[in-house]
């Protein structure tokens, strides 16, 4: 395959963002590390499978993505690969199908290692997602419900990454509540790009930057719910760092400049830019919330960032 073939279905596919899919899948074994005693490596191979049936998921939803945009590709964005003829539209819906089916099966293998009867969780959250992605590229994104719908998917990835972690270990409510601070960043990011190729207004990116900021605050508040848990049903009192607020401080200043320029100076330019740091900046957003469960090896999951940015020099993100 010639380079140039490679480079179009890399960029079908946004290669540079599925690390972003990963990270969210890290942070489940972060959590898992800390509260489940040591367990097999059947177990840990489960976290492996999840991570590739992740990547697929999100993989799919970029193809299906550009299938259904190809009729407004061609006028607005000619040199994407769909409309500029070097990916087949046939070749990119079986690339597609292909990639959920793949994922779909993926989960349904993780339930099964390490445990004595298969764990059906990982499955449940695989439909969810994929429906979610079809819903959202079928056309959701063009409502005002589009923001919802794109946090929707990644709010179940999360919960997909904890998805083998028995219940007993880890409750519904830090489940949840760790989920949504992802999906409140991704409905502020989404919001934040809605108009990233046009004209964007000041007002909209305020915003949208206002909702990204909340999520760092629920996630102050999720930390403080850890910090008071007691009992041995919550056995999670003792765990993370001290140094969860200056790292989500610190994230927040690094994903802060570029959206502070593009407010200021709302060109597309400057738009694109903000968006393609809060996209990779999902992986430093795990890493930091990792942190949380297992102190400061959680920014392990950092290790992620640097082939997402080399790879991202060549093939757009957004």
């Amino acid at each position: 395959m010639s380079r140039d073939r490679l480079l179009a279905f890399a960029q079908l596919l946004r290669i540079p963002n599925v690390f972003t899919a990963f990270a969210d899948i890290a942070l489940g074994a972060c959590a898992a590390a800390a509260v489940l005693p040591p367990m097999p490596a059947a177990f840990w191979l489960g976290y492996v499978v999840l991570a590739l049936a992740s990547g697929c998921l999100y993989l799919a939803g970029m193809v299906w993505n550009d299938v259904f945009d190809l009729a407004e590709d061609k006028k607005a964005r000619a040199f994407r690969p769909l409309p500029s003829g070097r990916v087949r539209v046939g070749t990119a819906v079986a690339i597609g199908l292909s990639l959920l089916a793949a994922g779909l099966g993926l989960a349904f293998a993780a339930g099964l290692p390490g445990r004595v009867e298969w764990n059906h969780e990982p499955l449940a959250y695989a439909i969810g997602i994929a429906v979610c992605v079809l819903v959202y590229d079928g056309g959701l994104k063009r409502t005002p419900l589009g923001p919802l719908a794109m946090a929707s998917c990644r709010f179940l990835n999360v919960l997909f990454g904890l998805s083998l972690i028995p219940e007993a270990a880890l409750d519904t409510e830090y489940r949840v509540h760790l989920a949504g601070v992802v999906g409140v960043y991704i409905v502020g990011v989404t919001w934040f790009a809605r108009t990233e190729e046009g004209a964007s207004r000041k007002r909209d990116l305020a915003l949208a930057a206002c909702v990204i900021a909340l999520s760092l605050l629920f996630a102050l508040v999720l930390r403080a719910k850890l910090y008071a848990a007691t009992g041995p049903s919550k056995p999670l009192a003792a765990l993370g760092t001290l140094a969860f607020p200056y790292l989500l401080v610190l994230f927040g200043f690094l994903i802060g400049r570029p959206a502070a320029r593009a407010i200021g100076d709302p060109t597309s330019q400057r738009v694109q830019r903000a968006v393609k740091r809060f996209v990779l900046g999902l992986v430093a957003l795990d890493a930091v919330l990792a942190t949380m469960f297992v102190g400061l090896p959680g920014l392990v999951v950092l290790l992620l960032l640097p082939p997402a940015i080399v790879v991202g020099k060549w093939v757009y993100s957004t």
